[in-house]
């Protein structure tokens, strides 16, 4: 029987082989192949040697059903790519954001560290998602919308206002600069990205039963009995060796050396600069002459102006296009009998200052660019000038009023004045040439500072080894502790750029010692293991004592007598507020959490003190909020908040869905 069926197979594995022979056994091996080459080839050829950080594909609309393989993906998927720029351009901002808000907190080196970069990565992902799903339900956004929003940003604004000159001045001193047309087309895109969360969010709403349930909870008040288990005293029975290996194998953490260094460095500060307590009388009398305009009061100009924009791109005949049209407008304008205000609203480009006739308010010195300025403080009063050329197109300028500029203050009412400025310009050059020479001797050797010393005219100082935190004097310095603590100057040894610690006041430091953090040896740590166990069994016992009170409640025991008992003081606090800090701030979340207890029992719990005690409390009685007692103001702004966490819950729970249905690549070896 056997062998029956072995020839069987053998006779039907024949056939096959023979079947298989030519196009036919050809085909069948390319489609099998496909599939796996495929699969290494899309990793291979898009990820091995990806120069961006991350990837968003996303289905198109007219086939959202369409599978989600490579040659499918590639052909007819949507997708948006995070260069390597975007994120670095997204991580410094994060940075200087995070150097902001933490202040003299702020650690460089901490803020490298790799969950910081996919975090931000994270970020860009999700905007590249949201512009893939408006980019499918063709979500587009409108001149108008763009213009209202820009309008609405406060650092755009004067007296509440939108400001053309405000706007374009702010533009020119971004880092990297950026004209009208780049910031509008980035206010578009980024509205473009939020209008799905923001409509999704706008959608939710509070009931009435909610906001009256959320007040029941916060009129909330409790009935509360509590006392004080004070902080153990130190145990100090005997520790065995096993009991001090487990401690210290079990708290790594708690006996670690932290990172220090050792730094040479110089202080260079303005004691070492001498110059003339006083100018001389010429002196004096060319600083009044050259500065004479700021004794006066700075005069003032009522202007409005016609933009005819001119994009930064614009071709050749578009450029002479524009021209054109201003100097028409121009003409029209300077006609006897124009109405300016009417030609802005009609054809100025400036959408912010259209609406109200053109109109620019009070402009003083210094507050546009130079070509519009010089035009505007050379014209008449009530006179329409000629186009004028700036990076931003051309303009036709009305000058509609002047006041101020004053006559200046004398001489003599200033001298005093003029040479306190004098002698304090004075010595900062001084300081400055003399920082300079040293900074320059440090480039010069940057591997010791001796040379940056004698140049200075200063002694090279040392101090350390210390870590983060500690120093006195200029090395506790935030500015110089972070330099102290750089990777750079740590590995390279050279000499830091000058550090500013105080006006005419500069270290330089340089980095002669670095031990990195390390786990202490037990045989260094023992007595401080020897202590904590000590005390841990300490504050076990206390824990007991007090798990076996909350216990005993539990189980109908009245919480006075049992606290007697252990010679306990009890204190009877009733209906404690919500959110009152009595008496202890840290319990009365506790009390609030706490069950509530049944008719005529007690609900028991336990806190944990900062100074190692326990407050061991019984819950006696709950009286409910009162929704019928809240003013109107407080029910409103109730509801705004609830409908604002639906909002935003529902706006978080649309995001995490469109991520499900896009295909996401993070490169991390990129971030």
């Amino acid at each position: 029987m056997t062998g029956y069926v072995h020839g069987q197979s053998y006779t039907m594995l024949q056939a096959l082989r023979e079947k298989m022979s030519g196009w036919i056994a050809i085909g069948i091996v390319i489609l099998l192949a496909i599939p796996f080459a495929f699969f290494g080839m899309e990793q291979y050829l898009f990820q091995s040697g990806a120069s961006y950080v991350a990837r968003v594909e996303a289905p198109p609309s007219w086939w959202r059903s369409a599978p989600d393989f490579w040659p499918v993906r590639k052909l007819a998927w949507n997708a948006e790519t995070i260069s390597v720029d975007d994120f670095r351009s997204a991580f410094e901002q994060r940075r200087q954001q995070t150097r902001i808000e933490m202040g003299d907190d702020y650690d460089p080196r901490a803020f490298e560290a790799i969950e910081n970069r996919r975090r931000v990565a994270e970020g860009l992902v999700d905007q590249a998602v949201l512009r893939l799903a408006a980019q499918n339900r063709g979500i587009a956004v409108g001149d108008a919308q763009v213009a209202a929003q820009i309008q609405q940003i406060p650092a755009f604004q004067v007296d509440g206002q939108f400001n053309l000159e405000r706007y374009q001045l702010a533009l020119q001193t971004q880092v990297p600069a950026q004209t009208p047309r780049q910031f509008e087309a980035a206010v578009r895109e980024s509205l473009e990205q939020s209008l799905i969360p923001v409509h999704v969010g706008e959608s939710a709403f509070a009931t009435t039963s909610q906001v009256d349930r959320l007040l029941v909870l916060l009129g909330e008040r409790r009935d509360v009995e509590f006392a004080v288990m004070p902080a153990p005293e130190p145990d100090s029975g005997p520790v065995g060796d096993d009991e001090i290996q487990a401690w210290y194998d079990a708290h790594p953490e708690d006996f670690r050396a932290p990172e220090t260094v050792t730094i040479e460095y110089v202080e260079i500060d303005d004691s070492a600069v001498t110059v003339e307590d006083m100018p001389g009388e010429e002196e004096l009398r060319e600083a009044y002459a050259s500065q004479r305009a700021r004794f006066a009061g700075d005069e003032e100009r009522l202007a409005s102006h016609i933009l005819i924009e001119v994009p930064a791109d614009a071709d050749e005949a578009t450029a002479r296009e524009a021209e054109t049209r201003a100097r028409e407008l121009a003409a029209m304008a300077q006609a006897e009998g124009a109405d300016f205000a009417a030609l802005a609203r009609e054809h100025s480009d400036d959408f912010g200052s259209a609406e109200s006739g053109g109109d620019l308010d009070w402009v003083q010195p210094g507050a546009m660019v130079p070509e519009f300025e010089q035009a505007l403080f050379e014209m008449e009063e009530g006179e329409v000038s000629d186009p004028v050329r700036t990076d931003f197109g051309w303009h036709i300028l009305q000058l509609r009023d002047i006041r101020g500029g004053e006559e200046a203050r004398p001489f003599e009412a200033v001298r005093e004045e003029l040479a306190r400025e004098l002698t304090g310009s004075a010595r900062e050059r001084a300081f400055s040439e003399l920082v300079g020479a040293v900074v320059d001797q440090a480039y010069r050797d940057p591997n010791s500072l001796e040379p940056a010393a004698a140049a200075g005219g200063v002694e090279v100082q040392t101090a350390g080894p210390f870590a983060r935190g500690e120093g006195e004097g200029v090395i506790a310095h935030p500015a110089v502790q972070r330099a102290a603590f750089t990777e750079s100057l740590i590995e390279d040894g050279t000499v830091s750029d000058p550090i500013e610690v105080d006006t005419n006041h500069s270290v330089l430091i340089r980095v002669v010692g670095h031990t990195p953090e390390r786990a202490r040896p037990l045989d260094e740590v023992r007595e401080e293991v020897i202590a904590a166990v000590r005390q841990d069994r300490s504050a076990r016992r206390v824990a007991a004592a007090a798990d076996a009170i909350v216990e005993r409640v539990g189980q109908g025991e009245e919480f006075s007598a049992i606290a007697g008992e252990e010679g306990l003081a009890v204190q009877q606090v009733p209906d404690v507020p919500r959110g009152t800090p009595i008496p202890h701030p840290e319990a009365v979340d506790a009390y609030f959490a706490a069950e509530v207890p049944e008719e005529g029992g007690a609900s028991a719990g336990q806190v944990q003190l900062e100074d190692g005690g326990i407050v061991v409390f019984a819950v006696t009685g709950v009286t409910p909020g009162n929704p019928e007692e809240a003013m109107a103001q407080e029910r409103e702004l109730l509801r705004q908040q609830l409908t604002m966490l639906a909002g935003n819950e529902s706006a978080a729970a649309v995001l995490r869905a469109l991520r499900e249905r896009m295909k996401i690549t993070v490169i991390e070896a990129q971030l």
